[in-house]
């Protein structure tokens, strides 16, 4: 029974990353769907892109909490039914997937930059805190959201391997990257053509309003 414990904490890791707080948070603010404008994709940089900065915070903030959240409570209190790095670490990635493929809205997700950061900063703090960082160095200077996801998923299985050596951590933050690179494909071919929208920069077309509340007037 107890080898199915890992197997139960992923399973359990990816319906919470299955969440797509994009789309729920700009359901109760009365937004728009963020997968029917700007990108397409569900996740805080689009929801920006509406022009309401608390709902892509809070959007932001979640979808790193759901990639945190599983990773600590496997190392907090998985210890005791034999769960380690290993266990941390693959529920880290299966939150990360629900993103990716949520269960609950058609196997479309988002990117994962957010619940990738929550991973990282769940299973090695110091590495979420650097991996953090260089998304805000790239993001400063170079105003582009996508550049400075790719560039912090290139080095974040770098900072691990070279700083805290090889594990499960660092084939956890590989993995994502690849993923997060990947998924990241027609941005690279936008940021190499000059039309990539940089952050901040409304959607060119103008987010649908979300359903209306009280019913139409007469």
């Amino acid at each position: 029974m107890a080898n199915f414990f890992p197997l139960m904490a992923a399973l359990a890791a990816y319906l919470i990353g299955s969440l797509s707080f994009a789309v729920l948070v700009s359901r109760a603010m009365g937004l728009g769907d963020p997968r029917s404008y700007g990108s397409g994709n569900p996740g805080a940089t689009n929801v920006l892109r509406s022009g309401n900065k608390g709902a892509a915070a809070l959007t932001l903030a979640l979808d790193a909490l759901k990639g945190f959240m599983p990773v600590w409570a496997v190392a907090s209190f998985g210890g005791p039914w034999g769960l380690g790095e290993g266990t941390a670490a693959l529920v880290g990635v299966a939150a990360f997937l629900g993103h990716l493929w949520p269960v609950f809205f058609g196997f479309k997700g988002g990117k994962g930059v957010a619940t990738a950061a929550g991973v990282l900063m769940g299973l090695n703090p110091w590495l979420g805190i650097a991996t953090l960082l260089t998304w805000l160095i790239i993001a400063y200077f170079f105003r582009y959201s996508s550049l400075a996801a790719l560039v912090s998923a290139l080095f974040a299985p770098f900072y691990q391997l070279l700083i805290w050596g090889p594990g499960p951590t660092a084939i956890a933050a590989g993995v994502m990257g690849v993923l997060l690179i990947w998924r990241h494909a027609a941005n690279i071919q936008k940021l190499l053509n000059g039309t990539e929208s940089k952050l901040g920069q409304k959607s060119s077309s103008s987010p649908p309003a979300g359903p209306p509340r009280g019913g139409a007037k007469r």
